[in-house]
């Protein structure tokens, strides 16, 4: 098995390609095959997103180009730019992964989701293509998974501290 522990700067041609849906993009661990069919460990810096294009090194040296799996996903468009942020406003509040574009929101097939945005009156349709949402404002560093509750960002910090010297 490929082990792949580090990012490279993107190069050309990468020595292999590791397709991968959004969902798998966004794990630090993670075994899978590469298109050769060949298997490959990932074992990256916690909380870092895959995009299409990112290159990774494997511990022998080889260049591996990630690439953005086509995904089912649901396009949202609308008449007015008002509605398109009235439906983002809705799919950020049940913190749907959403990818922007100029007119329209994407998010992966969720039937109940479309529903909600059709009764807003938005035009909702169904497309094969990758997925690449924003990463969020916390991007660099959001996390649950420790005894603090913290985001890089250092908007806030929710976390008690004691004073060391009491």
């Amino acid at each position: 098995m490929i082990i792949v522990q580090k990012r490279s700067p993107p190069r050309e041609p990468a020595d292999v390609d590791l397709v991968l849906p959004f969902e798998q993009r966004q794990k630090s661990r993670l075994r899978t095959v590469l298109a050769t069919g060949e298997e490959v460990g990932l074992f990256l810096e916690r909380g870092a997103i895959l995009r299409g294009g990112d290159c990774l090194e494997s511990d022998d040296g080889r260049i591996v180009r990630v690439v953005a799996a086509n995904e089912t996903l649901m396009e949202v468009r609308a008449a007015a730019a008002e509605l398109l942020a009235r439906a983002a406003y809705h799919l950020g509040n049940r913190h749907t992964p959403v990818q922007i574009g100029e007119t329209w929101l994407r998010f992966a097939a969720d039937r109940v989701l479309a529903e909600m945005l059709f009764g807003l009156g938005l035009t909702v349709t169904t497309l094969s293509m990758p997925f690449e949402p924003e990463a969020g404002a916390y991007a660099a560093g959001h996390t649950h998974h420790s005894g603090e509750a913290r985001h890089a960002g250092v908007i806030h910090d929710f976390a008690l501290r004691r004073d060391e010297s009491q």
